[in-house]
């Protein structure tokens, strides 16, 4: 019962989410722009860790659970700590020569380094504290390692399956708590704030939101 009732509250939040994010960045310029689409990638994976673990797929759900982490981080990054000419490189019209160009945009380990001093603290440590405690394991389940052939072969312990909906679910409201800052409407801002606190049940503890 316990596992349902997660779901079906992942679910709503996902959903209250979306309605609270109806509106689009509050100018044009190309770092709100591109900060924006970041978030919205961010969220477009929350929606797959959700579908992947309803049907079963839970190695390739937390594949896509790390994916879901490096928008929000290149998100939070393109917004407070990215240079001018970073900026320019994301936003060129892809081409084989600007592809090129962006091969050699930091790391996720690279832009949390950067948003230490530059983003909101509390954004900046919730992101830390999750990548301290998920980015080994999550770097494991992209290229085949010990932890997906384990689990593959053993099976999934239904604690694991919870803690990877409730840290999607977490990424989830951080991500749009960004793009909520990013319309310039405070209102917004605080709806998702308050949502934060409505579906704590399905939020993970260690993910300040």
């Amino acid at each position: 019962m316990k596992q349902n009732n997660i779901i079906r509250d992942s679910e709503e939040l996902a959903a209250r989410l979306a309605e609270v994010l109806s509106v689009p960045g509050y100018d044009n310029t190309a770092r709100n722009r591109l900060s924006y689409l970041a978030c919205s990638i961010s969220l477009e994976h929350a929606h797959a860790t959700r579908a992947l673990l309803g049907v079963g797929l839970f190695s390739s759900s937390l594949v896509v659970l790390r994916a879901q982490f490096e928008a929000l981080v290149r998100a939070v990054w393109i917004c407070y700590a990215a240079t001018d000419g970073q900026i320019e490189k994301l936003g060129a019209t892809l081409t084989l020569d600007a592809e090129q160009g962006a091969k050699n945009l930091p790391s996720a380990n690279e832009m949390l380094a950067l948003l230490s001093n530059k983003a909101p603290a509390q954004l900046y440590e919730a992101l830390s504290r999750f990548k301290e405690s998920s980015w080994k394991a999550l770097n494991s389940f992209v290229h085949a390692g010990i932890h997906p052939l384990q689990r593959h072969e053993h099976g999934y312990p239904v604690h694991i399956i919870e803690q990877c909906l409730r840290n999607s679910n977490g990424l989830a409201v951080m991500a749009s708590m960004q793009a909520a800052v990013l319309t310039g409407r405070q209102q917004l801002v605080g709806d998702v704030g308050r949502l934060g606190n409505v579906y704590k049940s399905c939020l993970p503890s260690e993910i300040e939101v």
